[in-house]
Order: C-alpha cells, then structure tokens, then sequence
C-alpha cells in the first residue's frame, strides 16, 4: 500500500519563502517603486520634485511613445504570425511521416533561441550590411547590383527588417512547446481521422489546432509580452533609428531615463508599458476564447 508523504504547511512555506521573497525584490518591488517615481520630476540625483500626474499629462502627448507603442503592436502580430504560425507548421511537417532525422530538425530548430539577443541583433547587423552583408552579396552574384541599399537606413520599412530576426530566433522556442502538446494528442485520433480521408491540413485545422488550443494560447501570450518589452536586437541593430522608425516602447523609456536623464517620466514609460501589456494581453485573451466559443457553438 503506498503512502503520501505530506510535508507540513511550515516546511512548505519555508520552501516558498525565498522564491516568493525573489520575485517581489526583484519585480514587485521595482514597479512599485517606478510607479512612486513616476509623480516626481527627477533627474536621477539626491532632490526629487512632487509633480503629481504632469508626467502623465506629458505621456499622452508624447508622440514618440505613441509610435513606438504602434511599432510594439506591429511586432506582435508579425511575431504571432511568424513564429507561432511558422513553429505550428514545421512542428506538423517534423511529425508527418515524410520527415526523417527527427531529432536533427528539432536540434537545429530550437539552436537560434539558445543564442544572447545582443549576439543575434549583431548578426543579423552584419546580414544587413551594406557592403559585406550576406543579402547584398547575394544580390551581387545573381547579377542584382541595382537592388543593393542600405537595408536598415530604410526608414519605410525599417520595422519589417528588425522583425524578421525576431521571429528566426524564436521558431524554435514555440517549436518545442508545440511538439509537447501534440505529443499528449492520442494518436488513435489521427489514425481515425486518416482513415477517414483527412489530408493534413485538415488533420491540422480541424483535430490539432482544437486539441492544443490552451497551449496556443500560452504562446500567443508569451509571444505579447515578450514582444511587447522587445529592446535587445533592435537597439543592437538600429538604436530606434533612422529617426524613431524603428522605435519601440523600452527603448523610449531607456533612452528618456538614462539618456535625457529623466528619470520620473522614464519610470512613468516603465509603468505604461506595463499597462498597456496587460490591456493587450488580457485583450488577446478574451478575444480568441470569445472565438473559440462561438466556433464551438
């Protein structure tokens, strides 16, 4: 007869206590704190100025900010599109029975998103380069001189450039996620759908995507909010720039605190960004398990 061990609620808490101490010195406690700074006029040294919400005031019209919240949005739907879509659909192809060396596609796979996003954001610089970039060699071989430039001087579509990194490095990371899932779908469901003439794309839409739909969901989450704090590969890349086309919300923040040495309204940035990721998490949320409902229905 086998017996549950059951540690008492002390030794439970004590366990706890210092993850939970971990987490609230090391994110509760910052946002707090950015949220008092936030009312303050500071430029980082001892004297600080009570402002009330004039930081705020400034916030909303802030045109700068405002664009990068635009850019923020513009990489989480490229990003959920290219690196969940993308990930779902070379996890389908990984699992068919046309794919072999298995391992070696999920290896390879998931390498990108071992690697530092400082390290990705100066290779992919080095892609772009204007001189000896990969893509202007390449244009050069094929005898396509005349469509060379200065591929992150293009202030049009600066954003498309920074987002294709993105959503390479990260394939893999919903990648391993997604096979996890599908390796719980019993695989009598699919032998049933096969015989009954379901191609793979229909096994994918009809059985898969239903079946891991909570697992879908936690990526589109992760994908949000890691995109919406997005700073490493593009600072590395183009620093916001040409201009602020290529700016994103972190970045203002981190310039306007440490550059302009603005402190309080850097942390009223900090308190937004958080804000505004929630209302778009929590946005995204409701919205797919509304359409999931009414599909269902």
């Amino acid at each position: 007869m086998l017996t549950t061990i059951k540690p008492r609620r002390r030794t439970v808490m004590l366990y706890l206590s210092v993850p939970v101490a971990l987490f609230v010195f090391t994110v509760f406690v910052p946002l707090v704190t950015a949220l008092v700074y936030s009312f303050f006029e500071w430029k980082g040294g001892p004297s600080k100025q009570f402002t009330g919400l004039a930081n705020y005031q400034q916030l909303f019209r802030d045109g700068v900010f405002w664009q990068a919240f635009g850019h923020n949005i513009y990489l989480v739907v490229a990003c959920i599109i290219g690196q969940i879509g993308i990930a779902f659909i070379m996890v389908m192809f990984v699992n068919s029975r046309m794919a072999r060396l298995k391992g070696i596609h999920r290896t390879f796979g998931f390498f990108p998103s071992t690697i530092s996003a400082v390290c990705i954001g100066l290779i992919w610089s080095m892609v772009y380069h204007y001189k000896f970039g990969l893509i202007n060699w390449f244009l050069r071989i094929i005898g396509r001189p005349d469509l060379q430039q200065v591929w992150l001087n293009d202030s049009k579509h600066v954003m498309l450039y920074v987002t294709i990194p993105l959503i390479w490095q990260y394939i893999g990371y919903y990648m391993v996620i997604i096979l996890s899932a599908i390796a719980s779908i019993n695989t009598d469901v699919l032998e049933s759908a096969e015989i009954d003439g379901a191609n793979g794309f229909q096994k994918s839409v009809y059985i898969v995507l239903p079946l891991i739909r909570n697992t879908m969901l936690v990526c589109i989450t992760l994908c949000i909010a890691g995109n919406m704090k997005a700073f490493d590969n593009i600072y590395v890349m183009t620093s916001g720039g040409p201009g602020t086309s290529s700016m994103v919300m972190a970045m203002w923040g981190y310039k306007v605190s440490f550059q302009q040495s603005n402190m309080g309204y850097g942390s009223c940035i900090s308190v937004a960004i958080f804000v505004l990721s929630l209302l778009v998490i929590g946005g995204s949320q409701w919205a797919i398990k509304r359409a999931t409902r009414n599909m269902g229905d």
